[in-house]
């Protein structure tokens, strides 16, 4: 019996559509990012892109729990000395709310080419509106 392997013609993406209003941070970002890799599918194959296209709504109405709002914080730097910059989770969802649901998938995949390719399958709104209605997508429901 010899052991099946996935490569790029023979996967079939579907397009998801998940409503992230009320749903946890982590756990959202943990659905999104299996179904990014599609570690859910039989085919599944480590070293090939088998994922599906997601797209994540209302990204700006997320719940997290504790006093993450205030405790989380999250750091970028602009590689020059005292470079560093310093955000909440409160003032990252007043300012720019699809960055949270981003930064949570991102750190959930590979961190490498083909975990950038995953990436891009992603797509966060902040409200109840988004580009790709011409690709119908499935309704997904996060538990």
């Amino acid at each position: 019996m010899k052991t099946y392997m996935a490569n790029n013609n023979t996967v079939n993406r579907k397009w998801y559509l998940i409503d992230a209003t009320g749903k946890t941070l982590g756990r959202l970002a943990t659905e999104v990012a299996n179904l990014l890799r599609g570690k859910g599918k039989p085919i599944f194959t480590p070293h090939v892109d088998c994922g599906d296209y997601v797209i994540v709504i209302n990204a700006d109405k997320i719940h997290v729990s504790g006093n993450k709002l205030e405790d989380k914080i999250y750091y970028r730097h602009s590689q020059y000395p005292g470079g560093l910059k310093v955000v909440n989770l409160k003032t990252l969802l007043e300012k720019q709310p699809t960055k949270a649901v981003e930064k949570a998938v991102k750190g959930m995949i590979p961190h490498t080419k083909l975990g950038a390719d995953i990436y891009r399958k992603l797509y966060v709104y902040a409200g109840p509106d988004y580009k790709q209605v011409a690709q119908k997508p499935e309704i997904y429901e996060v538990k």
